[in-house]
């Protein structure tokens, strides 16, 4: 079974990952079962309307999902990729494709996620936490970024070089999440390392992607096609390894499964993360896919090997 939509800003993004996930999955021979929520909370089975009311509707959706040996949460951002689903799904003893509650939850948090990578020693851009009701109280020695604690496919991200824009940059921010992050401006090149789980529990990465874009990678640039991405990313041996040994150490300090996307800006001092996706944008054109394309995986065959690793904590595989 595949889950697409949400109630976020990433409903669309999602709803292109899970229609993408469905075709490949038929196409390798999978019978496949779409569930669709809505931004109203209600859930469709093939646009059917399970339930009338928003409990109602979740109601009716588990007695589907327990027909489900695997269900494939394709729904980014808080309420989906947060662990929300997950959690769901192992309350009903029901494998998933992807990381379970405690990865979703911290991945999705970007300031905890911050907290993860420095006690592992993997540094990240000096910054702070603060409310949406609170003034920012930040020195302009250098440009910041401002950006909702929990929210993907940088909505309500915005640079900012003075305190009004700051300000500004904070109420956009605000939309999205009423935590919001505050971090200096780091110069480097960004690149995108995937981090695979296999059904044996091996884990590997493809080789690194990197990202061109005049400018900040908000969300505009991300649709509209104005960034260019490029992999194998031209590393060197030295830069290529302490990219993958960082987001090898990312996975397993996250404890996370299937496929997760962990972003870094590659600086002269090594990498610094930005931050981690476990449950990235999934549509062939997607940067992950494309990762394990140039690793000689295709698309159909990633999505299948997500399948094939599926579980549930505490439960053998179905």
């Amino acid at each position: 079974m595949v889950i697409g939509g949400g109630q976020n800003a990433e409903h669309e993004v999602s709803l292109a990952s899970a229609a993408a996930i469905s075709r490949a999955l038929r196409s390798s021979g999978h019978t496949t079962s779409e569930i669709t929520i809505g931004r109203d909370g209600l859930w469709r089975h093939h646009q059917t309307p399970l339930g009338s009311s928003v409990i109602s509707s979740m109601a009716e959706a588990l007695a589907v999902v327990d027909q489900a040996d695997v269900v494939f949460p394709a729904v980014h951002g808080p309420r989906g990729e947060d662990g929300a689903l997950a959690a769901l799904c192992e309350l009903a003893q029901t494998p998933v494709a992807g990381s379970g509650l405690r990865a979703g939850a911290v991945g999705m948090d970007k300031w905890t996620t911050k907290l993860v990578a420095e006690a592992v020693g993997i540094p990240t851009a000096p910054g702070c936490l603060i409310r949406a009701d609170e003034a920012p109280d930040v020195e302009f020695d250098t440009a910041v970024v401002v950006k909702p604690a929990s929210a993907g496919s940088s909505y309500g991200v915005t640079l900012a070089r003075d305190a009004a824009e700051l300000r500004q940059a904070v109420r956009t921010a605000a939309r999205y999440d009423q935590r919001i992050l505050i971090e200096e401006l780091v110069h480097g090149r960004e690149i995108d390392v995937a981090v695979l789980r296999e059904a044996d529990g091996s884990r590997w990465a493809p080789p690194p992607l990197e990202i061109h874009t005049n400018g900040l990678f908000d969300t505009a640039t991300k649709y509209d096609g104005s960034a260019r991405f490029s992999v194998p990313a031209e590393l060197g041996s030295r830069d290529r390894a302490a990219l993958i040994d960082a987001a090898l150490s990312m996975f397993d300090a996250l404890g996370c499964s299937g496929v997760t996307r962990i972003d870094f800006f590659l600086t002269g001092a090594g990498p610094v993360l930005n931050e981690v996706n476990t449950m990235p944008g999934m549509t062939a054109e997607s940067q992950v896919p494309r990762m394990f394309a140039a690793a000689g995986v295709t698309y159909a065959d990633l999505v299948s090997r997500l399948v094939a690793g599926a579980s549930c904590p505490g439960l053998p595989a179905r």
